[in-house]
């Protein structure tokens, strides 16, 4: 059953009814860049008081405690624009209430050539 307040802020056809530049307090992106769409997060520590937090922060929190999730599923969880959720995650990082693991780079990879030779290799054997 919801209650009085929390219906005021949402109309199941209009979906929420704060504006995303409320719930970031009018900021458009992250302070640090670092936030690509397959960065994982996780819940620093499971055992966090949520109590404190805005709605939007805690359910980030509440999502990433069994285990990480990307940037993208989050956002597509809270029903929200992936910049929004930057800008929520780059709040919850500064706090040190989330971990981030960012995607390898390219240059980081494996050369697949090398991958192939190996393969190669392996199978004379």
């Amino acid at each position: 059953m919801t209650s009085g307040a929390e219906e005021a802020w949402f109309d199941k056809e209009a979906g929420h009814l704060v504006r995303p530049y409320a719930i970031t307090n009018g900021r458009t992106g992250p302070a640090r860049p670092g936030f690509a769409l397959i960065t994982l997060v996780v819940t620093a520590d499971p055992r966090v008081d949520l109590s404190r937090l805005a709605p939007e922060p805690a359910t980030i929190l509440d999502l990433c405690r069994e285990r990480p999730l990307a940037v993208a599923e989050i956002a597509a969880q809270l029903d929200l624009p992936v910049s929004v959720v930057k800008v929520l995650l780059d709040d919850l990082s500064q706090a040190q209430l989330i971990l981030t693991r960012a995607p390898v780079e390219l240059a980081e990879a494996p050369d697949i050539a090398l991958i192939q030779a190996v393969i190669e290799g392996v199978r004379r054997l």
